[in-house]
């Protein structure tokens, strides 16, 4: 198993994996300007809880939902992500411009930042480790098709694959498709279905595992 497909399978046991050379590095340069009073301690402790804990994929479901669920929120979206999504209340500190990026049966989308990790905190709250890891960043923008099948992801050979590469600038949403069979379910119900992984899109939106 190559080191880009065990970042992948394992995506979801980020608090298992040890710190990279780079996380330490940062570590160490951030404990430097605390003692050196540059950088407030608590404050950075705030920043981190508020994105780490306070804001997350919940919020950018949130969207995504409204989105399926109001054709109007949807055009807004598509045209101005960056006002649409603060009409929900959420943006600010990397997020401050966004484009949002609708799957289709005939498109599928992915997110990636291959010069460093950026991310729209806002809507998805931290990045995962595997997005900012060096296999992903330089292999989506490669072959896309592999990356989404180490990650259990299936896509058609008669499905065009668009990558979207995040900026300092600009910040990307995956509009995912919605699931069929569930159109009686109301937003908050269908938010809860959105997962992170389908608004980077690395993943589809599963159904219910049980009727609802």
């Amino acid at each position: 198993m190559t080191h880009a497909e065990h970042d992948h399978h394992h995506h979801g046991d980020e608090g298992q994996e040890p710190p990279s050379d780079l996380a330490l590095r940062v570590k160490a340069l951030e404990s430097l300007l605390v003692e050196k009073g540059l950088v407030d301690a608590a404050a950075l402790d705030a920043i981190i809880e508020t994105y780490e804990h306070k804001v997350g994929p919940r919020d950018g479901a949130k969207v995504v939902a409204l989105a399926w669920t109001d054709a109007a929120y949807r055009q807004r979206l598509l045209a101005d992500a960056t006002a649409a999504i603060a009409e929900l209340g959420f943006g600010g500190r990397q997020g401050e411009h966004m484009i949002a990026v609708e799957n289709t049966p005939s498109v599928h989308n992915l997110v990636v930042c291959t010069l460093c990790s950026c991310y729209p905190w806002p809507v998805l709250g931290l990045p995962p480790v595997w997005y900012k890891s060096a296999p992903y960043r330089s292999r989506a923008v490669i072959d896309p098709r592999g990356v989404l099948a180490e990650f259990g992801l299936a896509v058609g050979e008669d499905v065009e694959i668009r990558v979207w590469d995040s900026t300092a600038e600009v910040r990307y949403l995956v509009l995912p498709e919605r699931p069929e069979g569930i159109e009686h379910l109301d937003a908050e119900a269908l938010a809860a279905l959105v997962t992170r992984d389908s608004m980077i899109g690395v993943a589809k939106v599963p159904l219910p595992s049980a009727p609802v």
